[in-house]
């Protein structure tokens, strides 16, 4: 299980910095929807971090970080 979660995590992570990129990416543009598109990318990388994290958090429980 702890291997599923780790590349379940690191998939995250690769999905996280494309985001990051794209928002990057989206900066330069002058287009008018923009603005629209850069709230987007923000709402979806939010999302995406709350994932990570929470995948990271099912990996420490499932290799006993957390127990006592």
């Amino acid at each position: 299980m702890a291997h599923i979660l780790t590349i379940a995590f690191y998939a995250a992570l690769v999905v996280l910095v494309g985001v990051l990129i794209a928002g990057l990416v989206n900066l330069t543009r002058t287009d008018p929807n923009q603005a629209s598109r850069s709230n987007k990318l923000m709402r979806m990388r939010v999302l995406v971090q709350a994932i990570a994290i929470a995948l990271l958090c099912a990996l420490g429980f499932a290799v006993g970080a957390f127990g006592g």
